[in-house]
């Protein structure tokens, strides 16, 4: 929370919550206080119960008004301050010193007799604690590629925090990790059965945190069992689901596969869809803030709108927004349903009117108090990229190119070696901009990919940087492994290349893009060139012109014969993949 609804939501808590800035550290200075922040996530059950009860004691209360600024930020509004403390949670409580100096990182629920004893001690002794370490430094290599060794590595640790018994990969909090199941498709495509009995069990797991009565995905279960879900429904959650279950349908055909992404489909269309097109952040997890909501969550449609409705978060950012339309674009790729494309393109013509800024950026939100962040340009650059497949709409991948070239301009800095960093100015005095493992992962993917359709050498650079990032041990060895393994495996090769020559006017010639379209791999670049137009861009074969229309699929320097039937390009793929092995 930022702005003035960080002061307002002071009401009844006796306690008032600044916005975070420099300003508060200015203050904090000049008044010799330490400042607590308490970074929460507006969809999130435990930072509601710390409103309730943590931050309503008297003792926390007189605490904190005798030497504290107390800052309370939404995670989602702040980019920066998110991935900076990502790994404590939320919500996570951060004490810092007069000058910015960090004393304490805490993650999740503190209750008030805890939290009164830190704010004390801090008093009585503001020696960082131990929770407080040094970053170490990172020492980056040359090459953008992961040494065989590390990459063996890699492969083990996937394998060997896959969850056998239940699904899954991780024992505590069971929930569809995309990039993990994304591999293990592919892996399971290229012969590897026991990859794809751990995809195929994650995915039937899964659907019990998808709402039986609403749709969507609810984001994690606890307990080592998919049997305890936390209700909050982030968006994030929902692309991700959405796009991997898409693939998998693509891959086997089963129809729960089909039927799990077509209820996040609906879900954002009915819970989630501003009335201009674009996408919401998230729904809330509770009800009544603070309160459970398994019991609620049981009822039907009826009964749980006689109740109320949980909170959905309006704001409107371009990151999510661009996780939305490229899962939106998977969709509709293995299916062909429209609905799902006019859902894609309505949400990217409003963020291009409302969030782009000059030289091809997005502001997250309508104001970005330490803008431009990298993720909102990064998902915006890969959601134009998706939507140029679909549609085979040059401009789409125009605006693709654009993006790439602010992220170049903006985010890889000269301070870092290597990465792209995940804001282009620091926040609040004291901290540099600095890279994180997930946004750079995509970067990677998304400007490899782009390279392969533009044949710029500034796009491969690009992926180059963010990889030389991902690469260093002390990064890529972070779990889980396999959104690294990705990047390294298709920064490596090349994807596969399918061109449909034919009128855009023949319906054959768009049954065949079609087919092209739900090949199941996300690292695949389909063309449509009508001999009328000029060839797509980086074309490097020379395609007949034959008396109908036909498909030509190419990998690894081979190209198949002419695919005439829809049901002929799979297995031209297929053959293709089984070659170059």
């Amino acid at each position: 929370m930022t702005g003035p609804a960080a002061a307002a939501s002071s009401a009844g808590s006796g306690i008032v919550w600044e916005a975070w800035s420099d300003a508060v550290f200015e203050r904090a200075r000049r008044e010799n206080r330490f400042v607590l922040l308490d970074l929460e996530a507006v969809w999130c059950h435990w930072c509601h119960v710390m409103d309730q009860t943590t931050y309503r004691d008297p003792a926390v209360i007189a605490l904190i008004r005798s030497r504290y600024i107390a800052v309370k930020v939404d995670q989602d509004a702040r980019p920066d301050l998110s991935n900076r403390y990502e790994d404590y949670g939320w919500p996570a409580t951060i004490v810092f010193d007069p000058r910015g100096g960090e004393i304490i990182k805490r993650s999740g629920y503190i209750p008030p007799r805890q939290m009164a004893s830190v704010l004390q001690a801090i008093i009585d002794d503001p020696t960082p604690g131990p929770s407080v370490v040094p970053q170490p430094a990172l020492q980056f290599g040359q090459s953008a590629a992961l040494p065989a060794a590390l990459r063996r590595e890699l492969e083990q640790t996937h394998v060997e925090h896959y969850d056998f018994k239940r699904g899954g990969w991780g024992f505590i909090h069971k929930f569809l990790d995309p990039a993990s199941v994304e591999l293990a498709i592919l892996q399971a495509r290229a012969g590897d059965s026991q990859a794809e009995r751990m995809a195929r069990q994650t995915l039937a797991a899964q659907l019990a945190l998808i709402d039986p009565v609403w749709g969507g995905v609810y984001q994690y279960s606890a307990g080592g069992d998919w049997k305890e879900p936390h209700f909050e429904k982030i968006m994030s959650m929902q692309a991700d689901n959405l796009r991997i279950y898409s693939l998998a349908y693509a891959a086997w055909r089963d129809p729960a596969d089909l039927e799990a992404a077509e209820r996040v489909r609906g879900y954002l269309e009915r819970f989630l869809t501003d009335a201009g097109g674009a996408f919401y952040t998230s729904q809330d997890a509770d009800l009544v803030p603070g309160q459970h909501s398994a019991e609620y969550f049981e009822l039907d449609d009826a009964a749980r709108r006689a109740r109320g409705v949980p909170k959905v978060d309006r704001h409107i950012y371009a990151r999510e927004n661009g996780w939305a339309i490229q899962a939106l674009a998977q969709f509709y790729a293995v299916t062909g349903r429209e609905p799902a494309l006019r859902q894609a393109l309505r949400a990217a013509r409003w963020i291009l009117a409302h969030r782009s800024l000059p030289g091809g950026g997005f502001r997250h939100d309508q104001s970005d108090p330490a803008g431009p962040y990298l993720g909102d340009t990064l998902a915006m650059g890969r959601a134009f990229l998706s939507l140029y497949s679909a549609t085979a709409d040059r401009r789409w991948l125009e605006r693709a190119r654009q993006a790439a070239r602010f992220i170049e301009e903006r985010f890889a800095t000269d301070s870092l070696a290597a990465g792209l960093a995940t804001a282009a100015a620091g926040s609040a005095l004291h901290a540099a901009p600095a890279p994180q493992r997930d946004e750079n992962i995509a970067a990677a993917r998304f400007a490899n990919l782009l390279f392969h359709h533009t044949g710029d050498p500034r796009d491969r650079e690009l992926a180059e940087r963010a990889m030389r990032y991902l690469a260093t041990p002390a990064v890529a060895r972070r779990r889980p492994s396999a959104g690294v393994l990705l990047a390294d495996l298709e920064l490596s090769t090349s994807p596969t290349h399918v061109t449909v020559v034919g009128s855009r006017q023949d319906p054959q010639a768009e049954a065949l893009f079609a087919a092209a379209l739900a090949y199941p791999s996300t690292y695949l670049r389909v063309d449509f060139w009508d001999p009328s137009e000029p060839p797509p861009p980086h074309t490097e074969v020379e395609y007949p012109r034959l008396a109908r229309a036909a498909a030509f699929a190419c990998s690894r320097q081979r190209c198949s014969l002419p695919a005439f039937e829809p049901d002929q390009i799979r297995p031209r793929i297929d053959q293709l993949q089984r070659a170059g092995r």
